[in-house]
């Protein structure tokens, strides 16, 4: 038997962080993984284009009709979540907030800090969340356009990599936090490079890991959970196929064989 797939999307590849996290941990779900790479960033375009980008996606995936819907993208979750559970009533859909609930919860001396895209930290969405789950928390929620280009554009210049970590992360040792949540599901690939800066003190979260055991619990609810092993992946771009063949193996390594990867245009 053939199980339904989880459908995850994205602007780009950042959120192949999530997809393996998914993978890792419901190892018996199929997964079909949407990036539109084409019109990646999301992050400069307004709030009406995003929300329209992403019905296109979603309508996709609800077309190949898969029992729940991934957005592996913030700034896709705060500019337009509410108005996509909306108009797609029947599925499942699931942004990447768990992670400001994680942050709130192990921060122990309530300063957290927060790195997402430039328009996510302007919309003040998981700031204000912050402040409901900790009350007390002091947050600094800084914006940065410079790190997805690092990893859609597969940058290999240290010095620059490294220059541009130093610049933006600075702040958050200034301010003395002790956990940083990453708003951004490409950052968690410079999760590593990031630490280094920082230090082995503050502790550095991202959501991949709350997301699959909340795709759990939704699944186990609905009882869509997969019992079968019949599963497949599929990574589907609608940028440049080549490159996203590339950039994709890099960032997942070698254990993730049995992927299918093709282009598509909406």
């Amino acid at each position: 038997m053939v199980n339904k797939s989880i459908g995850i999307i994205d602007s780009g590849i950042g959120g192949l962080s999530i997809w393996r996290e998914i993978v890792k941990e419901l190892p018996k779900e199929s997964t079909i993984y949407l990036a539109d790479s084409k019109n990646c960033p999301y992050g400069s375009k307004s709030s009406e284009e995003i929300y329209q980008l992403s019905k296109k996606l979603v309508t996709f995936l609800a077309q190949k009709k898969v029992k729940l819907i991934v957005l592996a993208c913030n700034t896709i979750t705060v500019s337009c979540l509410s108005k996509l559970r909306i108009e797609f009533p029947k599925i499942p859909i699931i942004g990447t907030v768990p992670v400001i609930k994680t942050a709130s919860e192990i921060t122990k001396n309530n300063k957290i800090g927060v790195l997402s895209t430039v328009r996510t930290a302007k919309s003040k969405y998981q700031k204000k969340l912050i402040q409901t789950f900790a009350g007390g928390a002091r947050v600094l929620n800084i914006g940065t356009d410079k790190l997805v280009p690092i990893i859609e554009n597969e940058e290999t210049n240290m010095i620059k990599i490294n220059k541009i970590l130093n610049e933006e992360l600075k702040p958050f040792l200034d301010f003395k936090i002790d956990t940083l949540a990453l708003g951004c599901s490409h950052f968690p690939f410079l999760k590593k490079k990031m630490q280094k800066i920082l230090g082995k003190k503050i502790l550095i979260l991202d959501s991949s890991a709350a997301i699959a055991r909340q795709i759990e619990r939704v699944l186990k609810n609905n009882k869509t959970l997969s019992v079968y092993n019949s599963r497949s992946y599929v990574l589907l771009t609608t940028g440049d196929l080549e490159k996203f063949k590339k950039l994709s193996k890099k960032l997942l390594g070698k254990k993730f064989k049995n992927v299918a990867i093709k282009s598509i245009s909406l």
